[in-house]
Protein backbone atom coordinates (compact mmCIF):
# COMPACT_ATOMS: atom_id res chain seq x y z
CA UNK A 1 0.00 0.00 0.00
CA UNK A 2 1.49 3.35 -1.04
CA UNK A 3 1.63 6.28 1.35
CA UNK A 4 -1.86 7.70 1.80
CA UNK A 5 -2.66 11.39 2.17
CA UNK A 6 -5.72 13.33 3.22
CA UNK A 7 -6.36 16.70 1.60
CA UNK A 8 -7.67 18.83 4.45
CA UNK A 9 -11.28 19.14 5.57
CA UNK A 10 -13.86 17.82 3.08
CA UNK A 11 -17.00 18.90 4.94
CA UNK A 12 -18.40 19.45 8.43
CA UNK A 13 -21.94 18.30 9.17
CA UNK A 14 -24.11 19.82 11.89
CA UNK A 15 -27.64 19.70 13.33
CA UNK A 16 -30.32 22.36 13.02
CA UNK A 17 -33.89 22.48 14.25
CA UNK A 18 -34.84 25.29 11.88
CA UNK A 19 -33.98 24.88 8.19
CA UNK A 20 -35.61 28.18 7.07
CA UNK A 21 -33.71 30.17 9.70
CA UNK A 22 -30.55 28.22 8.91
CA UNK A 23 -30.73 29.23 5.25
CA UNK A 24 -31.34 32.88 6.21
CA UNK A 25 -28.23 32.86 8.41
CA UNK A 26 -25.74 30.93 6.28
CA UNK A 27 -26.83 31.81 2.74
CA UNK A 28 -28.32 35.22 3.51
CA UNK A 29 -26.08 36.67 6.21
CA UNK A 30 -22.79 34.76 5.90
CA UNK A 31 -22.82 34.80 2.12
CA UNK A 32 -22.43 31.08 1.51
CA UNK A 33 -23.96 29.44 -1.54
CA UNK A 34 -26.58 26.75 -0.97
CA UNK A 35 -25.02 24.19 -3.32
CA UNK A 36 -27.26 21.20 -2.60
CA UNK A 37 -30.74 20.86 -1.15
CA UNK A 38 -31.31 17.17 -0.57
CA UNK A 39 -32.31 14.72 2.17
CA UNK A 40 -30.46 12.79 4.83
CA UNK A 41 -29.75 9.50 3.07
CA UNK A 42 -29.99 7.63 6.39
CA UNK A 43 -33.32 9.32 7.19
CA UNK A 44 -34.88 10.74 4.00
CA UNK A 45 -37.70 12.40 5.95
CA UNK A 46 -35.37 15.30 6.85
CA UNK A 47 -33.34 17.86 4.93
CA UNK A 48 -29.63 17.69 4.28
CA UNK A 49 -28.48 21.18 3.28
CA UNK A 50 -24.99 21.87 1.89
CA UNK A 51 -23.40 25.34 1.83
CA UNK A 52 -20.19 26.06 -0.04
CA UNK A 53 -18.30 28.11 -2.57
CA UNK A 54 -19.41 28.65 -6.17
CA UNK A 55 -18.52 25.08 -7.18
CA UNK A 56 -19.42 23.25 -3.97
CA UNK A 57 -15.75 22.38 -3.53
CA UNK A 58 -14.46 20.05 -0.82
CA UNK A 59 -12.80 22.34 1.70
CA UNK A 60 -15.84 24.57 2.19
CA UNK A 61 -18.90 22.34 2.44
CA UNK A 62 -20.78 23.10 5.65
CA UNK A 63 -23.81 20.82 5.92
CA UNK A 64 -26.87 20.59 8.16
CA UNK A 65 -29.38 17.87 8.96
CA UNK A 66 -32.70 19.41 9.96
CA UNK A 67 -34.68 17.85 12.81
CA UNK A 68 -37.52 20.35 13.21
CA UNK A 69 -37.93 21.64 16.74
CA UNK A 70 -34.98 19.70 18.14
CA UNK A 71 -33.64 21.01 21.44
CA UNK A 72 -30.54 23.19 21.52
CA UNK A 73 -27.46 21.09 22.17
CA UNK A 74 -24.26 21.82 24.06
CA UNK A 75 -20.73 20.89 23.09
CA UNK A 76 -18.83 18.68 25.50
CA UNK A 77 -16.39 15.79 25.63
CA UNK A 78 -16.44 13.85 22.39
CA UNK A 79 -17.65 16.76 20.26
CA UNK A 80 -16.29 19.42 17.95
CA UNK A 81 -17.13 22.78 19.53
CA UNK A 82 -15.89 25.37 17.04
CA UNK A 83 -15.60 25.65 13.26
CA UNK A 84 -12.69 27.70 11.92
CA UNK A 85 -12.96 29.76 8.72
CA UNK A 86 -10.59 31.84 6.61
CA UNK A 87 -10.67 35.36 5.23
CA UNK A 88 -7.95 37.31 3.48
CA UNK A 89 -7.35 40.32 5.74
CA UNK A 90 -8.03 42.09 9.01
CA UNK A 91 -10.23 44.48 7.02
CA UNK A 92 -12.41 41.47 6.25
CA UNK A 93 -12.72 40.78 9.98
CA UNK A 94 -13.86 44.39 10.42
CA UNK A 95 -16.41 43.88 7.67
CA UNK A 96 -17.82 40.74 9.29
CA UNK A 97 -17.88 42.32 12.75
CA UNK A 98 -19.97 45.17 11.35
CA UNK A 99 -22.25 42.96 9.23
CA UNK A 100 -22.95 40.53 12.05
CA UNK A 101 -23.52 43.32 14.58
CA UNK A 102 -26.01 44.98 12.23
CA UNK A 103 -27.91 41.68 12.18
CA UNK A 104 -27.93 41.51 15.99
CA UNK A 105 -25.24 38.83 16.28
CA UNK A 106 -22.81 39.24 19.18
CA UNK A 107 -19.15 38.96 18.16
CA UNK A 108 -15.86 38.78 20.03
CA UNK A 109 -12.46 39.87 18.69
CA UNK A 110 -9.31 38.17 19.88
CA UNK A 111 -8.32 41.40 21.63
CA UNK A 112 -11.55 41.51 23.66
CA UNK A 113 -11.03 40.83 27.34
CA UNK A 114 -12.51 37.48 28.30
CA UNK A 115 -13.29 36.50 24.72
CA UNK A 116 -14.15 32.80 24.76
CA UNK A 117 -16.86 30.24 24.06
CA UNK A 118 -17.14 26.98 26.04
CA UNK A 119 -14.14 28.12 28.06
CA UNK A 120 -11.85 28.30 25.01
CA UNK A 121 -10.37 31.57 23.81
CA UNK A 122 -9.29 32.69 20.34
CA UNK A 123 -7.23 30.48 18.06
CA UNK A 124 -3.59 31.42 17.56
CA UNK A 125 -1.93 34.77 18.14
CA UNK A 126 -3.44 36.74 15.27
CA UNK A 127 -6.61 38.76 14.97
CA UNK A 128 -9.76 36.62 14.85
CA UNK A 129 -13.52 37.05 15.14
CA UNK A 130 -15.75 34.66 17.12
CA UNK A 131 -19.55 34.38 17.07
CA UNK A 132 -22.40 31.87 17.30
CA UNK A 133 -25.27 31.12 14.96
CA UNK A 134 -28.87 31.46 16.24
CA UNK A 135 -28.77 27.92 17.66
CA UNK A 136 -25.43 28.31 19.44
CA UNK A 137 -23.01 26.76 16.93
CA UNK A 138 -19.66 28.50 17.42
CA UNK A 139 -17.57 29.87 14.55
CA UNK A 140 -14.25 31.68 14.39
CA UNK A 141 -12.90 33.57 11.38
CA UNK A 142 -9.12 33.86 11.01
CA UNK A 143 -6.90 35.81 8.61
CA UNK A 144 -5.15 33.29 6.35
CA UNK A 145 -2.01 34.00 4.31
CA UNK A 146 -1.01 30.44 3.46
CA UNK A 147 -0.72 28.63 0.11
CA UNK A 148 -4.29 27.32 -0.27
CA UNK A 149 -6.42 28.92 -2.98
CA UNK A 150 -9.45 30.77 -1.57
CA UNK A 151 -12.83 29.06 -2.00
CA UNK A 152 -15.36 31.85 -2.42
CA UNK A 153 -19.10 32.13 -3.05
CA UNK A 154 -20.55 35.02 -5.02
CA UNK A 155 -23.20 36.96 -3.10
CA UNK A 156 -25.34 40.00 -3.88
CA UNK A 157 -24.37 41.80 -0.65
CA UNK A 158 -20.93 40.46 0.36
CA UNK A 159 -17.95 41.97 -1.52
CA UNK A 160 -15.71 39.27 -3.01
CA UNK A 161 -12.66 40.64 -1.19
CA UNK A 162 -14.35 40.02 2.18
CA UNK A 163 -16.02 36.69 1.41
CA UNK A 164 -15.32 33.66 3.58
CA UNK A 165 -12.65 31.56 1.85
CA UNK A 166 -13.34 28.03 3.14
CA UNK A 167 -12.49 25.95 6.18
CA UNK A 168 -9.34 26.42 8.23
CA UNK A 169 -10.23 23.51 10.51
CA UNK A 170 -11.98 22.81 13.80
CA UNK A 171 -11.52 22.72 17.57
CA UNK A 172 -12.62 19.64 19.49
CA UNK A 173 -13.12 18.33 23.01
CA UNK A 174 -11.62 14.84 22.98
CA UNK A 175 -12.82 12.44 25.66
CA UNK A 176 -9.55 10.48 25.35
CA UNK A 177 -6.90 12.92 24.07
CA UNK A 178 -3.93 10.57 24.45
CA UNK A 179 -5.40 8.01 22.06
CA UNK A 180 -6.90 10.69 19.81
CA UNK A 181 -3.36 12.02 19.30
CA UNK A 182 -2.22 8.56 18.24
CA UNK A 183 -5.00 8.29 15.66
CA UNK A 184 -4.30 11.77 14.30
CA UNK A 185 -0.56 11.28 14.02
CA UNK A 186 0.02 7.57 13.38
CA UNK A 187 -3.11 6.72 11.38
CA UNK A 188 -4.33 9.84 9.59
CA UNK A 189 -1.00 11.54 8.99
CA UNK A 190 -1.45 14.79 10.91
CA UNK A 191 1.69 16.63 12.01
CA UNK A 192 1.94 17.61 15.69
CA UNK A 193 2.84 21.31 15.82
CA UNK A 194 2.70 21.48 19.62
CA UNK A 195 0.05 22.67 22.08
CA UNK A 196 -2.39 20.12 20.60
CA UNK A 197 -2.41 21.89 17.23
CA UNK A 198 -2.51 19.25 14.50
CA UNK A 199 -1.77 20.04 10.86
CA UNK A 200 -2.96 18.01 7.89
CA UNK A 201 -0.76 18.87 4.92
CA UNK A 202 -2.59 18.06 1.70
CA UNK A 203 -1.15 17.32 -1.71
CA UNK A 204 -2.54 18.24 -5.10
CA UNK A 205 -3.84 15.48 -7.35
CA UNK A 206 -5.62 15.04 -10.64
CA UNK A 207 -8.43 17.58 -10.76
CA UNK A 208 -7.85 19.13 -7.33
CA UNK A 209 -5.48 21.49 -5.54
CA UNK A 210 -3.66 20.90 -2.26
CA UNK A 211 -5.45 22.00 0.89
CA UNK A 212 -4.20 22.24 4.45
CA UNK A 213 -6.40 21.59 7.47
CA UNK A 214 -5.96 22.16 11.20
CA UNK A 215 -7.44 20.35 14.18
CA UNK A 216 -7.10 21.58 17.76
CA UNK A 217 -7.71 19.52 20.90
CA UNK A 218 -9.04 21.37 23.95
CA UNK A 219 -9.74 20.39 27.55
CA UNK A 220 -13.43 19.37 27.77
CA UNK A 221 -15.73 21.37 30.05
CA UNK A 222 -17.18 19.78 33.17
CA UNK A 223 -20.71 19.90 31.77
CA UNK A 224 -21.74 16.82 29.83
CA UNK A 225 -22.27 17.01 26.09
CA UNK A 226 -25.83 17.34 24.79
CA UNK A 227 -26.29 16.51 21.09
CA UNK A 228 -28.89 18.70 19.42
CA UNK A 229 -29.44 21.82 17.37
CA UNK A 230 -26.34 23.95 17.08
CA UNK A 231 -23.87 21.08 17.46
CA UNK A 232 -21.50 19.32 15.07
CA UNK A 233 -22.48 15.80 14.01
CA UNK A 234 -19.21 14.83 12.28
CA UNK A 235 -16.17 16.08 10.42
CA UNK A 236 -15.03 14.63 7.10
CA UNK A 237 -11.47 14.57 5.76
CA UNK A 238 -10.89 14.61 2.01
CA UNK A 239 -9.43 11.60 0.21
CA UNK A 240 -8.55 11.12 -3.45
CA UNK A 241 -11.01 8.68 -4.97
CA UNK A 242 -8.34 6.14 -5.86
CA UNK A 243 -7.07 5.95 -2.25
CA UNK A 244 -10.44 5.55 -0.57
CA UNK A 245 -10.55 1.76 -0.19
CA UNK A 246 -6.94 1.79 1.05
CA UNK A 247 -7.97 4.18 3.79
CA UNK A 248 -10.56 1.69 4.95
CA UNK A 249 -7.92 -1.03 5.19
CA UNK A 250 -5.53 1.25 7.08
CA UNK A 251 -8.07 2.33 9.69
CA UNK A 252 -9.48 -1.19 10.09
CA UNK A 253 -5.96 -2.54 10.68
CA UNK A 254 -5.76 -0.47 13.89
CA UNK A 255 -8.73 -2.35 15.37
CA UNK A 256 -11.10 0.60 15.07
CA UNK A 257 -14.48 -0.20 13.54
CA UNK A 258 -14.92 1.54 10.19
CA UNK A 259 -17.94 1.21 7.92
CA UNK A 260 -17.84 -0.27 4.44
CA UNK A 261 -17.60 2.30 1.65
CA UNK A 262 -20.99 4.04 1.41
CA UNK A 263 -21.93 5.64 -1.90
CA UNK A 264 -23.49 9.04 -1.17
CA UNK A 265 -23.78 9.73 -4.94
CA UNK A 266 -22.01 13.11 -4.66
CA UNK A 267 -19.02 11.43 -2.92
CA UNK A 268 -18.16 8.11 -1.30
CA UNK A 269 -17.89 7.90 2.48
CA UNK A 270 -16.27 5.90 5.27
CA UNK A 271 -17.17 6.50 8.94
CA UNK A 272 -15.41 5.64 12.17
CA UNK A 273 -15.51 7.04 15.69
CA UNK A 274 -12.09 8.01 16.96
CA UNK A 275 -11.39 7.01 20.59
CA UNK A 276 -12.06 10.53 21.86
CA UNK A 277 -15.70 10.14 20.84
CA UNK A 278 -15.85 12.25 17.68
CA UNK A 279 -17.28 10.79 14.48
CA UNK A 280 -14.79 11.02 11.62
CA UNK A 281 -15.59 10.53 7.96
CA UNK A 282 -13.22 10.03 5.06
CA UNK A 283 -14.96 11.38 1.96
CA UNK A 284 -13.82 11.29 -1.64
CA UNK A 285 -13.01 14.34 -3.73
CA UNK A 286 -15.76 13.93 -6.32
CA UNK A 287 -17.87 13.14 -8.24
CA UNK A 288 -19.29 16.43 -6.90
CA UNK A 289 -22.56 18.34 -6.70
CA UNK A 290 -22.86 19.08 -10.42
CA UNK A 291 -23.46 15.37 -11.03
CA UNK A 292 -27.22 15.93 -11.16
CA UNK A 293 -27.60 19.73 -11.45
CA UNK A 294 -26.49 22.53 -13.73
CA UNK A 295 -23.58 24.28 -11.95
CA UNK A 296 -25.35 27.60 -12.48
CA UNK A 297 -28.39 26.40 -10.54
CA UNK A 298 -26.99 24.35 -7.68
CA UNK A 299 -29.26 24.12 -4.65
CA UNK A 300 -32.33 25.66 -6.27
CA UNK A 301 -34.44 22.48 -6.27
CA UNK A 302 -34.72 19.38 -4.13
CA UNK A 303 -32.11 16.97 -5.51
CA UNK A 304 -32.49 13.28 -4.76
CA UNK A 305 -29.94 10.62 -5.69
CA UNK A 306 -31.40 8.03 -8.09
CA UNK A 307 -32.01 5.50 -5.32
CA UNK A 308 -34.29 8.02 -3.57
CA UNK A 309 -36.31 9.33 -6.52
CA UNK A 310 -38.98 6.71 -5.84
CA UNK A 311 -39.85 8.41 -2.54
CA UNK A 312 -39.94 12.02 -3.82
CA UNK A 313 -43.74 12.21 -3.73
CA UNK A 314 -43.79 11.02 -0.12
CA UNK A 315 -40.84 13.10 1.07
CA UNK A 316 -41.04 16.49 -0.63
CA UNK A 317 -44.48 17.60 0.69
CA UNK A 318 -43.33 17.01 4.28
CA UNK A 319 -40.21 19.20 4.04
CA UNK A 320 -40.68 22.75 5.25
CA UNK A 321 -40.35 25.50 2.63
CA UNK A 322 -37.06 27.37 2.85
CA UNK A 323 -36.21 30.87 1.55
CA UNK A 324 -35.60 31.37 -2.17
CA UNK A 325 -31.80 31.56 -2.32
CA UNK A 326 -31.85 33.34 -5.69
CA UNK A 327 -32.49 36.60 -3.80
CA UNK A 328 -28.86 36.50 -2.61
CA UNK A 329 -27.30 35.47 -5.89
CA UNK A 330 -25.47 38.21 -7.82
Amino acid sequence: MSELTLNGVHHISCITGDAPGNVEFYAGLLGMRLVKKTVNQDDPSVYHLFYGDEKGSPGFDLTFFEYPGSREGRAGAGMIHRILWRVGSSESLDYWADRLAAAGVETMRSADEGAEFYGVGPTGDGDTLMFQDPEGLTHEILVYDGPDAPLVAAHAEVPAEHAIQGFHGARAFSGNPEVTRQVLGLVLGFEDEGDDRWHLSGQAGEGFEARNGFYFLDEPPAERAIPGAGTVHHIAWASPLDEHSDWREKVAATGLYITPVIDRFYFKALYFREPGGILFEIATIGPGFATDEDPEHLGERLSLPPDFEAVREQVEPNLRPIPDVSQWRP
